[in-house]
């Protein structure tokens, strides 16, 4: 029970909320008795969610690489809700695709929507996080700590979530505001299943060895993330394992360079096929999200 007083009646803004980590984690607060507030792109799906809900969570449309989106949203969710307490910002993107051959725009998209989507979040809501000494949570991702050829871009975005993480958390301390930095490995979700798809790339990917490759169900992140964010958790691993690889950080990559010596050359000239097949944008934008976003800008 004591447990359940950390959200009882707080509100809970959730960016990435139509589905997988965003709505199930909506779907769970909710029921601990959060109010949450639903926002992103793919307005039909967080209805759903809401309606599925009840009384207690809203949805709003909104792109959280936009500025005037994340302000007007933030204005609405205050002015229903009352404040914000907690923020977690899962919103987040994939391409597959090489650096020599991925579409320029869905690669950049990619960081615009997983990194700076972040600190705009961030930076909109912050004031209402710090008026009622809350709680800030950046879903980053096992990407930041092993980095893996055809996700450039995604590691680069992940990585800077928890470094920038790291860093806001030290900033807002001394005004009552914790900061957490989630890091899920590969869960069953959307992105995943499109990436898994893929007639390259998740070929490549079920080449990873052990549990680096392991797709884990997605009740198993909404435990440890549930958990994570009762408790305000500096971070939180998905699963416990993925903490210990940052004590190997440092020789991940060439670990990671060795495996692929052997499977990126095929998998490369078989990518340039796809690109000349199906043209950049198809071959590189993964899932309902990533479609969405990537058309939106």
């Amino acid at each position: 029970m004591a447990q359940q007083k950390q959200v009882d009646g707080k509100v809970v803004l959730i960016t990435g909320a139509a589905r997988g980590i965003g709505a199930g984690l909506a779907e769970r607060l909710a029921a601990r008795g959060a109010k949450v507030a639903l926002v992103g792109l793919e307005a039909g799906e967080q209805e759903a969610v809401a309606k599925r809900i009840g009384p207690n969570a809203k949805s709003w449309e909104a792109d959280v690489t936009s500025w005037d989106d994340l302000e007007r949203v933030t204005a609405g969710v205050v002015e229903h809700f009352g404040g914000i307490d907690i923020v977690i910002a899962n919103a987040g993107i994939a391409t597959a695709g090489f650096v020599r051959s991925v579409d320029r725009a869905a690669f950049e998209r990619v960081i615009e929507v997983d990194l700076l989507g972040v600190w705009r979040t961030f930076r909109v809501t912050l004031p209402h996080v710090i008026e009622r000494r809350g709680y800030l949570l950046g879903i980053s991702s096992l990407a930041a700590i092993t980095h893996a050829p055809g996700m450039a871009n995604y590691a680069a975005a992940k990585a800077g979530v928890e470094a920038f993480c790291n860093s806001l958390r030290a900033e807002v301390a001394h005004l009552g505001v914790k900061v957490g930095v989630a890091h899920p490995t590969w869960i069953r979700t959307d992105l995943v299943e499109s990436a898994d798809a893929h007639p390259v790339f998740g070929k490549l990917r079920a080449g990873m060895p052990g549990l680096l490759g392991k797709t884990y169900p997605l009740d198993v992140a909404l435990d440890d993330l549930e958990a994570g964010i009762l408790r305000r958790a500096r971070t939180i691993h998905v699963p416990r394992w993925v903490g210990g690889l940052k004590l190997l950080r440092s020789f991940l990559p060439p670990i990671v360079e060795l495996g692929a010596r052997t499977r990126v050359p095929a998998a490369d000239r078989a990518a340039l096929k796809d690109v000349e097949e199906r043209g950049a944008f198809e071959s590189s934008v993964n899932g309902h999200g990533g479609r969405a976003a990537t058309k939106r800008s």
